[in-house]
């Protein structure tokens, strides 16, 4: 097991995260209220990320570090949370 934060994730895998993220809110049914939810967080993304990290001891077990790590280092950066955005507006893409 690494540190949290111990390296920068590759655009491929911010891109896979995104899609992932957007797949998961779709198949639920929930993309206006994640739309609403990211759009009023967007200036506190850095805030959301380091709370992930926070809450990790509690959330490691139930959703795994690699999870958690990719998340909380996805966050960290405003575009991504803007990009996921664009990408929940967007159409859903047929599989």
């Amino acid at each position: 097991m690494s540190d949290f934060w111990s390296e920068d994730l590759t655009y491929e895998q911010e891109e896979k995260l995104i899609e992932d993220a957007a797949v998961m809110i779709e198949k639920r049914r929930m993309v206006m209220p994640a739309i609403m939810v990211l759009e009023m967080h967007k200036p506190l993304h850095n805030v959301a990320a380091n709370t992930g990290v926070t809450l990790a001891p509690f959330l490691v077990p139930i959703l795994g570090f690699d999870l958690m790590n990719n998340y909380t280092r996805l966050l960290r950066n405003q575009q991504n949370v803007e990009r996921l955005i664009r990408r929940l507006e967007a159409p859903p893409r047929l599989a």
